[in-house]
């Protein structure tokens, strides 16, 4: 998103970047849907025993913290600039939040009450999220709440 930012500073026709900036952001839900459900998947049906994360649940905390500020801040950006790219970005930043909070769930119910399922199946309620929020971010929708 910053090359799309610097684009507008330059002055130059950022339609083109828009799309592909919009564009990118679409694919990286793509690809984060696939990651987390193909990993939820091959986790509950290979039985495998997850393992115990702190740092998976510090990261989660802090994420809990820090997205909701950054996605602030994004939308901020974003009305000035008035880019569909940078809204759907914004948004997921705000999935992010949820996300961060499903995880630290999935995370904490398996050290607390031995259910090594947990962490699977708090990705795969992740799933559906991701997949809305990567709809919200579709190339070619107006952006009337970017602002």
């Amino acid at each position: 998103m910053l090359w799309r930012l610097y684009s507008e500073l330059r002055g130059q026709d950022t339609e083109a970047v828009e799309r592909r900036a919009l564009k990118l952001v679409g694919v990286s839900f793509i690809l984060l849907l696939a990651y987390v459900a193909f990993d939820a998947a091959k986790t509950l049906i290979s039985h495998k025993r997850p393992e115990r994360s702190i740092i998976g649940i510090l990261l989660s905390v802090l994420s809990l913290i820090v997205m909701p500020l950054l996605a602030r801040a994004k939308r901020r950006t974003t009305a000035r600039v008035n880019s569909r790219a940078l809204h759907a970005d914004s948004r997921q930043t705000s999935i992010c939040t949820y996300l961060s909070a499903i995880l630290l769930g999935g995370l904490l119910l398996k050290p607390l009450l031995g259910w090594r399922w947990a962490d699977p199946i708090a990705a795969l309620i992740m799933v559906p999220i991701i997949g809305k929020g990567g709809r919200g971010g579709a190339p070619g929708e107006p952006c009337d709440d970017c602002h």
